[in-house]
């Protein structure tokens, strides 16, 4: 670990994994990377350069990719570890993490949330505010869990899908890669095919 913290990503996303970096007093400066010219400040924090710049930060700073999309986080948080960034993992304390949880590099895990044991969350996953997973989940990298949805056991979420907010997916259920989620949807059997799912029981959308 690194005393200085760079987020690339100053936006909306970023500001709460800022505000995540900054609870957990573990490095004596954070500072920004954003592509948007006009954003100079947020959270208090200053905008020290452009997303291209971390490779430039790379010896002596821990790097966190705050970026929503899955698949650009994917891609900037890739590029960085092949040049060798210490990509950190951000708890927030008032998260809840059972034993043998693992969780991989570049995730944030936001307040409120619930993680029970024996649970491997991948690398770059957003796990958002007040979401429940339960015992035995695998949820693969870059996936994003958003606020107030719900995993029963033995869940599986394959690679960068993104599970919309206040959806619930029950016990032994697995989703494969690259689906959509939808908000409120109520997932009861697996989704074999990417795609985007709604309703309850959620559906593919045609």
């Amino acid at each position: 670990m690194k005393n200085k913290l760079l987020i690339v990503g100053a936006s909306g996303h970023g500001k709460v994994v800022a505000d995540v970096a900054l609870k957990m007093n573990k490095w004596e400066s954070i500072a920004f990377l954003d592509d948007h010219e006009s954003i100079k400040l947020s959270m208090g924090i200053e905008v020290i350069g452009r997303s291209n710049d971390a490779l430039t930060h790379v010896n002596h700073c821990d790097i966190f990719v705050a970026i929503g999309n899955n698949a650009i986080r994917e891609k900037v948080q890739e590029k960085l570890e092949a040049e060798g960034a210490s990509i950190t993992t951000l708890i927030h304390p008032n998260a809840v993490i059972g034993e043998e949880v693992r969780i991989e590099s570049g995730t944030v895990i936001m307040a409120g949330v619930v993680i029970n044991c024996c649970t491997k969350i991948g690398k770059g996953c957003i796990i958002n505010t007040g979401s429940t997973i339960d015992h035995d989940n695998l949820i693969e990298d870059f996936v994003h869990i958003s606020p107030g949805a719900h995993l029963a056991g033995t869940v599986k979420v394959g690679q960068g899908s993104w599970l919309g907010i206040g959806s619930v997916i029950s016990n032994n259920i697995s989703i494969t890669s690259g689906c959509e989620i939808g908000a409120g949807a109520v997932v009861v059997r697996d989704t074999s095919e990417t795609g985007i799912y709604i309703g309850v029981p959620a559906r593919k959308k045609d």
